[in-house]
């Protein structure tokens, strides 16, 4: 006789095509819901192998903070993101510490903690507010149309955190293209690991020059703190590099759109939590491994199966958002997990809400007449990527 624990360990139904994001279609897909509405796991296969797709905000919650669940794709079992199923190669990197567990994690959390604590990022808002100011400066020279992504969106996030680590305004293109290879789906793992070794040799060099000549920035502080070894100094700089621009830039380019559309929140304090909830950017990058058997609602993971907590689906849950597909900055959301949750949650958080926050006051109070140059439905948005965004965002102006 059947009992009802059988029941919940039985696979649910039959795998599912993923990933869900493909052109013309919303985001989140639809088929989030579905899955929320009924077991709320569901099987897929990647090219890596079967996974547990998890869409209940209460069950990636539970994901994210158990410790029987690993982040470290060593472990056998680990799904991969991109369509050729290989390993990323900057997951093998010394110091890309978000591929760890405690508590080796948490040996590199410490150590940057307290560069992205609240106050030590406020104390970076004038550094933000220039160059906020001085790409709005060049926008506003070139004419009276631009592409917001190449022109704003991009370049904002990319020099605070070049700022930040110390490296060179002038290497932006150079670390922005390796960085677009690396946050491909499509991306082939010799274009991978090609892209991972020229970021590394670079910085190699960039902290090479350092250890001669230290500056104000927080690679020389990191050296001077000796607790990293140089490898795992290059694989740090290289992650704070990658992360710190690119999931930034994607939420300022949909916000823009967002606020564009109901201008009518254009200024409110709210905004920045609610747009990263309702976008939901980095839905696909908290991929994780059973290493003990463990239940997650009401579902029985076997030690080795591959799990993606979907973050999207999670931010558009009911149970925990009220009507979740409205954009309303009246609601509380601080609840999200856009930037994760436990051990792992973004370290830079504080710093994206900060660039944000400036970046939309700035430019809408300095351009006040901004308007999309297309239909909202015509925007390139980012189908091929581990983060979710626009290719493009052409702007016009009087």
């Amino acid at each position: 006789m059947s009992t009802e624990a059988d029941a919940r360990t039985a696979a649910p139904q039959c795998p599912v095509a993923f990933p869900l994001r493909r052109p013309g279609r919303p985001f989140p897909p639809p088929e989030y819901a579905t899955y929320r509405g009924g077991a709320g796991l569901v099987r897929s296969e990647l090219p890596s192998g079967p996974v547990w797709l998890v869409t209940r905000h209460e069950d990636v919650r539970a994901v994210l903070t158990d410790p029987r669940i690993s982040a470290d794709p060593s472990k056998p079992g680990f799904p991969k993101a991109g369509r050729t199923g290989g390993a990323p190669s900057q997951y093998e990197v010394p110091g890309w510490f978000v591929a760890m567990d405690p508590p080796e994690h948490g040996r590199f959390r410490k150590t940057l903690i307290p560069e992205f604590t609240v106050r030590k990022v406020r104390e970076l808002r004038p550094v933000i507010q220039q160059i906020v100011d001085e790409r709005i400066d060049a926008m506003l020279a070139a004419g009276t149309s631009a592409d917001l992504v190449e022109s704003f969106a991009l370049p904002v996030p990319s020099l605070v955190i070049s700022s930040l680590l110390g490296v060179p305004k002038v290497d932006r293109d150079f670390f922005e293209d390796r960085t677009r290879v690396l946050v491909r789906l499509s991306s082939t793992d010799e274009e991978r690991d090609k892209a991972t070794q020229a970021l590394l040799r670079y910085l190699g060099r960039l902290i090479q020059i350092k250890q001669r000549r230290p500056g104000d920035d927080l690679i020389s502080r990191l050296i001077a703190a000796g607790t990293l070894s140089r490898q795992e100094l290059s694989g740090v700089a290289m992650l704070l590099l990658i992360a710190g621009h690119e999931t930034t830039a994607n939420n300022i380019g949909l916000g823009v759109v967002q606020l564009l559309t109901n201008p009518r929140w254009i200024g409110d304090d709210r905004i920045v939590e609610e747009l990263l909830r309702y976008y939901s950017v980095a839905d696909l990058v908290a991929f994780r491994v059973a290493v003990e058997d463990v239940e997650i609602g009401g579902q029985l993971i076997r030690a080795g199966e591959g799990i993606v907590p979907l973050i999207a689906a999670a931010n558009h849950d009911a149970t925990a958002f009220a009507a979740p597909s409205e954009f309303d900055p009246e609601r509380s959301a601080r609840s999200h997990v856009a930037f994760g949750y436990g051990v792992h949650q973004c370290l830079g958080q504080n710093l994206v809400r900060e660039e944000m926050d400036i970046a939309y006051r700035t430019l809408f109070a300095r351009i006040p007449s901004l308007t999309l140059a297309v239909p909202v439905e015509e925007l390139p948005l980012k189908y091929d990527g581990v983060l979710f965004g626009l290719h493009e965002l052409p702007v016009t102006w009087k």
